[in-house]
C-alpha cells in the first residue's frame, strides 16, 4: 500500500493542533488559585520572605520557624516539615500563579556553618553541596516554572478540554498545583532569605518518557531533572526556566491525546525550547494504540512536534534515547531500540535540527562505567535496567549539557560554568554526593 506520507503528516499536525481526542478529560485536583495573603501579592514586584531576626521592610515577610503552609496562610513551611536542630530536609511553600519565577535564595547563618542542597518541586536540582561558613552568606539566583492542569477552553462545539488528563498517581503531585515549593536539603541546611518576582524569560520545555520527566520519588531520577542546576547561577544571572512536561510511560501519540502537548503550545512563545526525547514506549508493538513504525509513522510525530514548535517560534531539540543497560557476554550495549535512534538522526538532517544524541552518549557512559559498576547508574539498586537513580541520571545531564555547549544554540551562552564532559569518563561513582529527597518509594517508574 502507498501511504501519501505529506497527508499523513497534515493529519498528525491537524491532531496534535487539537490537543486532545477526549471530549472530557479526567478530573484532577482543583488548580484555581484560593483566597490567601499569598495569593494577593504582587509578585511582578520581589517578594521577600525572611527567615532570620531582621526586621522586615516594605515587600519583605518575616516567616517563623512554626509557620506552616495552608491554603489560608498562602506560605509557610510544607509536607509536614520545618528547620530543626537536627539539620533534617525541610520543605518551604508559597502559593503563586502559572508563570516563571526567579527565585533568590540566600544561604547560610550568622554563628552556624552550612552545608546546602536544594531543589524545587518535584526534585528538581537547582544548588548542589554548597557551603557557607558561619557569618557567611552567599546567593544564588535560578528561574522556577510553575503550572498547573488546565487547559483554555476550547469554543462551542469544538474538540478538546479544559485540563490535562493526569494519570492518577499525578493527582497531587507537587509539579501540578498552585505552589512554588524549595526543598532545602544537605549535611547543614541554613536560609536566611528567599526572593521571589515573576519574570518573562525563554523556556525550555522538555517532553519525553520517564527517563525524562521529574521523577518524584527516591532512589528514581532522570536527566530533565538534574537540568536546571547547569543553569543556576550568582545573583541575577540564571535567566532560562526548564519546564519538564515528560512523564512516565508516555508515548508521542498519548501526550497528544492526554493534552501535554496542548499544554506546552498554549504556554510556548518565541524564544523558547522544545526539547523532544520520545521512543522506549513508542517503540512497543504490544502497545498497539500508541505504537508507531520506526521509519514512518515515528518519524511523521516527530515531525508534528518539530512542526508546531516552528510555528510558534520556539526552537525544537531533538534528542536520540538513551540505551538500557543490556549488556552482551563481551560487556558491550546491545541496541535495543531498532531503527528509532537512526530514524531520529535523520529527522534531524532532513529538518536541519540540533541533535542531542543521547544513545551514542549513553553507551559510551555504561561501557565506560562497565558491567560491574554500571548497575550503580541506575534505580532500584540496579535492578531496573531502564531508570537511573540521581548518579545516573546527573551524567546523562551532563551528557545533555555537553551537547548543548557545543552546538550554536543560543542556550548555550546560559550556562553555568561548569567542566567539559566526556560520558566515556564519567564521574566516579564512588565520589558523587547528592542529599537524597525525603520522599522515597520502591514502585518502578511506568514504561520500561
Amino acid at each position: 500500500m502507498i501511504i501519501n506520507q505529506p497527508l499523513v503528516s497534515l493529519c498528525f499536525i491537524l491532531l496534535a493542533a487539537i490537543g486532545n481526542l477526549g471530549c472530557n478529560a479526567q478530573p484532577t485536583a482543583n488548580n484555581t488559585m484560593s483566597h490567601s495573603p499569598a495569593a494577593e501579592l504582587d509578585f511582578t514586584q520581589p517578594q521577600v520572605f525572611r527567615f532570620d531576626n531582621h526586621q522586615g521592610a516594605s515587600g519583605e515577610h518575616k516567616v517563623s520557624p512554626d509557620q506552616q503552609y495552608t491554603e489560608q496562610s498562602g506560605y509557610g513551611f510544607d509536607l509536614q516539615t520545618h528547620p530543626t536542630n537536627n539539620n533534617d530536609p525541610f520543605y518551604f511553600s508559597v502559593a503563586v500563579p502559572e508563570g516563571n519565577y526567579r527565585v533568590i535564595v540566600e544561604f547560610g547563618h550568622t554563628t552556624l556553618a552550612s552545608t546546602n542542597t536544594l531543589r524545587a518541586e518535584l526534585r528538581r536540582l537547582y544548588v548542589k553541596d554548597l557551603t557557607t561558613a558561619a557569618g557567611e552568606f552567599i546567593q544564588r539566583s535560578f528561574i522556577v516554572n510553575i503550572r498547573n492542569g488546565l487547559l483554555q477552553a476550547p469554543e462551542l462545539n469544538a474538540p478538546g478540554a479544559t485540563r490535562v488528563t493526569l494519570k492518577e498517581l499525578e493527582q497531587h503531585r507537587l509539579h501540578w498545583d498552585n505552589k512554588l515549593t524549595l526543598e532545602f536539603n544537605g549535611a547543614a541546611p541554613q536560609v536566611r532569605s528567599i526572593s521571589l518576582q515573576q519574570v518573562n524569560v525563554p523556556t525550555v520545555y522538555l517532553v519525553g518518557d520517564s527517563t525524562v520527566t521529574d521523577q518524584p520519588y527516591e532512589p528514581a531520577a532522570s536527566w530533565g531533572q538534574m537540568l536546571p542546576y547547569f543553569f543556576t547561577a550568582p545573583l541575577f544571572k540564571g535567566e532560562i526556566a526548564i519546564a519538564n512536561h515528560a512523564e512516565s510511560g508516555e508515548t508521542m501519540k498519548s501526550f497528544i491525546t492526554a493534552g501535554r502537548l496542548a499544554k506546552v503550545l498554549e504556554r510556548m512563545k518565541a524564544g523558547d525550547y522544545l526539547l523532544i526525547q520520545f521512543g522506549h514506549n513508542d517503540q512497543k508493538k504490544q502497545w498497539p494504540q500508541t505504537y508507531v513504525e520506526a521509519t514512518t509513522t515515528y518519524k511523521d510525530y516527530l515531525n508534528v512536534f518539530i512542526a508546531e514548535a516552528r510555528l510558534r517560534g520556539a526552537t525544537p531539540v531533538l534528542i536520540t534515547s538513551m540505551q538500557r543497560r543490556t549488556f552482551n557476554d563481551q560487556g558491550k550495549i546491545v541496541n535495543s531500540h531498532g531503527l528509532y535512534p537512526q530514524a531520529v538522526r535523520e529527522v534531524a538532517r532532513e529538518k536541519n535540527i540540533t541533535l542531542i544524541d543521547l544513545d551514542k552518549m549513553s553507551v559510551q557512559l555504561y561501557e565506560a562505567l562497565g558491567v560491574n559498576k554500571a548497575p550503580l547508574a541506575f534505580n532500584d539498586n540496579g535492578k531496573d535496567a531502564t531508570h537511573h537513580n540521581n548518579y545516573g541520571a546527573y551524567q546523562l545531564a551532563r551528557c545533555v549539557i555537553e551537547s548543548i555547549r557545543q552546538s550554536s544554540l543560543p542556550l548555550a551562552a546560559q550556562l553555568s560554568n561548569q567542566p567539559a564532559y566526556h560520558p566515556a569518563q564519567p564521574d566516579p561513582v564512588e565520589h558523587f554526593v547528592l542529599a537524597p529527597s525525603p520522599q522515597a518509594s520502591s514502585l518502578r517508574p511506568d514504561g520500561n
